[in-house]
């Protein structure tokens, strides 16, 4: 098989598991949404615009885990610590994010907040196995491996999230991302997945 060719078969295996996911989770989802909902009486979702297969953009649904204001809070937290804006621009990340509620905190420990992706993935936008989606201003660092990126479908779950996550440096994402892409298989979805549940219990860094 070609390392440049994505059959079929990965898509049935998306949709198999986003609908079994959905089911099996749905208890759990209303719950969440209805502890979201109590807590501050805001949005349950937050859609945040990624890029996604052949360049596309698509709207990739968590619950939401921050404040209400949480762009404000975040801009005057930077304003504030030159370490965290210092680390922000380096990788679009906080070690301690002023924006996140504590019922967030424990939804992004434990990745509860990813699961709405399960739908992303029954409606074709991402895959359960890829690259880490990122947001259009991301798509500058990869250069010219935006290709790589393009090829397939962003994972819900993927080869930087079970080799360290946060633990990595960006250069490194990109280079799991591009090697990831470019070495596809169904024996690696499989390995990527059965490492999953392990990396979320460790809790080895989050979206």
């Amino acid at each position: 098989m070609s390392a440049r060719t994505i059959p079929p078969g990965k898509r049935a295996m998306d949709i198999l598991i986003s609908v079994g996911a959905i089911i099996f989770f749905g208890p759990l989802m209303l719950l969440i949404a209805g502890l979201i909902k109590i807590s501050d009486g805001g949005p349950v979702f937050f859609a945040h615009r990624r890029i996604g297969f052949n360049g596309a953009a698509f709207d990739c649904l968590k619950f939401r885990t921050m404040a209400q204001d949480a762009e404000k809070a975040l801009a005057d937290y930077l304003e504030r610590n030159e370490d965290a804006r210092r680390q922000w621009n380096e990788l679009h990340k906080l070690t301690h994010d002023p924006r996140i509620t504590r019922l967030g905190q424990f939804l992004r420990l434990s990745s509860l907040d990813e699961l709405p992706q399960f739908f992303c993935v029954l409606m074709g936008h991402m895959s359960i196995v890829g690259p880490r989606p990122i947001v259009e201003k991301e798509s500058a660092r990869y250069g010219r491996y935006f290709a790589d990126y393009c090829f397939v479908r962003p994972g819900l779950t993927g080869l930087w999230q079970v080799s360290g996550r946060n633990d990595t440096s960006y250069r490194r994402r990109v280079a799991i991302d591009v090697f990831y892409c470019r070495n596809w298989s169904l024996a690696l979805d499989l390995l990527v997945i059965l490492k999953t549940p392990g990396a979320i219990i460790k809790r080895s860094g989050v979206y």
